[in-house]
């Protein structure tokens, strides 16, 4: 099997998706949890699907993220190659980009494989502080 590349590590990454579409928040101070248990996408390196669960938990501000663009959003990962890092990463970046919101987690639990679970979770803001200079 050939090593793994650059091209591989980037794939999907900016792959053109659907829109988030989003309504007005109505209301202040409360978290949204959405559970997608279906989520696939391929591995970029072999070709294999990866299935797993999606959690997206945030606090709204001005923006609600509309649940049938989510869900169109989320469909096309199914033969989109890409890792599960940048997967769970790419779903929060754009979240965060359609909803702007006050915090954000998404999580991905995905399915056993050659004996391992995976699980990855990215935050907005941030957790830990980015390096600064080189």
């Amino acid at each position: 099997m050939p090593e793994y590349s650059i091209a591989h590590a980037r794939s999907g990454i900016y792959t053109p998706l659907p829109r988030l579409q989003c309504f007005e928040n109505q209301f202040r101070n409360y978290e949204i949890t959405i559970s997608i248990p279906e989520f696939t996408s391929v591995c970029p390196k072999t070709g294999i699907p990866d299935f797993g669960t999606i959690t997206v938990r945030y606090t709204p501000n001005r923006w609600c993220v509309e649940l049938k663009s989510l869900k169109m959003y989320i469909l096309a990962y199914r033969n989109l190659g890409i890792f599960y890092e940048n997967a769970v990463n790419r779903i929060l970046r754009d979240l965060i980009k359609a909803v702007k919101p006050v915090r954000a987690v998404v999580s991905g639990e995905f399915n056993v494989r050659g004996g391992m679970r995976s699980v990855i979770e990215a935050s907005y803001p941030s957790k830990t502080p980015s390096k600064k200079g080189g």
